[in-house]
């Protein structure tokens, strides 16, 4: 019986350990650079939803008030409520509005500025603005 020796006729031939060292330490990169775009893109959808919420919630007072009568004592002069409304799913939302008496000739009509305010990513506000006339 005769042994036989197979040698490579094509010593390029394959792929050696370091080269694949290299093309995972390269893989590797990417995909840290890849894998740190999540936690912004959340931080920018939490963003994002909590300012849809304040207008929606600031729209909404501002149709509540429309539809009030300016000798209400809801619509005088200040801050109202005196301590503000907690609003949202997480209770993270706080909506309060200021009503002004606008000066001659326009004494007729009172400004009110409706905020809404959270602190949750960092500190943010809503403003809507309406003028109420009798």
């Amino acid at each position: 019986m005769t042994a036989r020796i197979h040698r490579n006729a094509d010593p390029e031939r394959g792929s050696t350990l370091l080269e694949l060292l290299v093309a995972l330490v390269v893989l590797s990169i990417g995909v840290l650079g890849v894998s740190g775009l999540f936690p912004a893109g959340t931080r920018v959808q939490v963003r994002d939803r909590l300012r849809t919420e304040a207008s929606q919630f600031s729209r909404e007072k501002i149709e509540q008030l429309h539809n009030v009568a300016l000798t209400d004592p809801s619509l005088t002069t200040g801050r109202h409520p005196a301590t503000p409304e907690v609003l949202g799913e997480a209770g993270g939302l706080r909506r309060y509005y200021d009503v002004e008496l606008l000066a001659a000739p326009l004494d007729n009509l009172r400004k009110v500025t409706v905020s809404v305010t959270w602190t949750q990513v960092r500190a943010c506000t809503v403003q809507a603005v309406t003028y109420l006339s009798q």
